[in-house]
């Protein structure tokens, strides 16, 4: 009788273990010695995008890359043999695949269990893209703390000396026709305005701001800021294509912000499209938010330079003071729901998309 009550318990135990691992928020993969797939939970599913179906009874190469896969087969055969962990029991961070292609950081924990002399080892892998982000926002806030007082004190010494060398250098320009000492003063004069430009973005770019959530119509917004470009995409040989989904018209935000962050896109495309192309702007509705793709057909960006395209002083062209788009980025994140991300192939264009919330008008 006591035995049999036992085996009641035992059975419960395990039904409560199988649910909680079930359905956790971390993903459960066990491998037998063979590396043969016999567990595949829900949140395996959700974070791998594969069905366990698909899984089970499989070697797990399936849900890994090639070389992951080898590195991670020899590390198994290696402690059946000499049942010297490695990686067990310790924590490592490494880049996932989903059944898509698509990659994520994760972080995984591996155990091993040793039953009837056979042995099962289990992953537990979570998804960190999240706190990946985190991270680097942390970052980034410290980074723009410490830029905030090199702007102001870099501006407070170099704006009166630098506004007397431009003035200057404008008065001789007046009263001087030798044609060497001219192209001298006008390098001068031009060297100037460029380091104005650049106070002027490190103190836009240190300056708090208070964003507005107001109606933006984009159609009108671009619209408007098409007049100011007109001259120059003709000049370039540059066509414009604007398709506005009319579900996709009105954002929530502050439009003059916007018509900043919009033009400063806009103008970096047509830096990058040097024999000219198509310019293309399009808005479409994604549940609540609305998605604002700039397309151009320039000269991409090159692999290496991707992960610092929006990091203070990096640019890519000869005369950019690498603040614009860094700029741009903390503007819309600082809209409620904002985000600004990228896409490019080098050779063939980028894509800006920036994510707004959908205005919606009260009755």
């Amino acid at each position: 009788m006591k035995t049999k009550t036992t085996n009641v318990e035992q059975n419960r135990e395990m039904v409560i273990l199988k649910s909680a691992v079930e359905n956790t928020n971390e993903a459960f993969v066990t491998i037998d010695e063979n590396h043969i797939v016999i567990f595949f939970n829900k949140a395996a599913e959700k974070i791998f995008c594969y069905n366990r179906k698909e899984v089970i009874g499989r070697d797990l190469n399936v849900i890994m890359s090639p070389s992951c896969s080898k590195n991670h087969r020899q590390a198994v055969t290696r402690y059946v043999k000499t049942r010297i962990p490695g990686r067990i029991g310790h924590d490592t961070e490494m880049l996932a695949s989903r059944k898509n292609g698509d990659t994520f950081p994760a972080s995984i924990s591996f155990s091993v269990t040793d039953v009837n002399r056979k042995l099962f080892f289990t992953g537990i892998v979570r998804d960190i893209t999240e706190k990946k982000a985190l991270q680097e926002q942390v970052i980034r806030s410290e980074k723009l703390s410490a830029l905030g007082q090199l702007a102001a004190e870099i501006t407070h010494e170099i704006k009166t000396p630098l506004m007397l060398i431009g003035g200057f250098a404008q008065q001789l320009i007046r009263v001087i026709n030798n044609e060497k000492q001219l192209k001298k003063l006008n390098i001068i004069t031009d060297e100037v305005a460029r380091l104005e430009k650049l106070l002027t973005d490190l103190r836009e770019f240190h300056s708090p701001k208070t964003i507005a959530s107001e109606k933006v119509d984009l159609k009108e917004l671009f619209q408007e800021i098409y007049l100011m470009l007109r001259d120059e995409c003709e000049k370039k040989d540059i066509q414009t294509e604007l398709t506005i989904d009319d579900k996709a018209l009105l954002v929530a935000g502050d439009r003059h912000s916007l018509k900043q962050v919009f033009l400063n896109l806009l103008k970096n495309s047509m830096d990058a499209m040097e024999h000219g192309g198509i310019l293309s702007i399009q808005t479409r509705l994604i549940d609540d938010q609305v998605e604002i793709t700039v397309t151009d057909q320039g000269c991409g960006i090159p692999e290496q330079d991707k992960k610092k395209i929006f990091s203070p002083f990096f640019t890519t062209k000869k005369h950019g003071t690498g603040l614009g788009l860094c700029i741009s980025k903390r503007i819309i994140e600082e809209h409620a729901d904002g985000s600004l991300s990228m896409k490019s192939t080098e050779g063939m264009g980028t894509s800006f998309t920036i994510s707004l919330p959908l205005y919606h008008v009260t009755p």
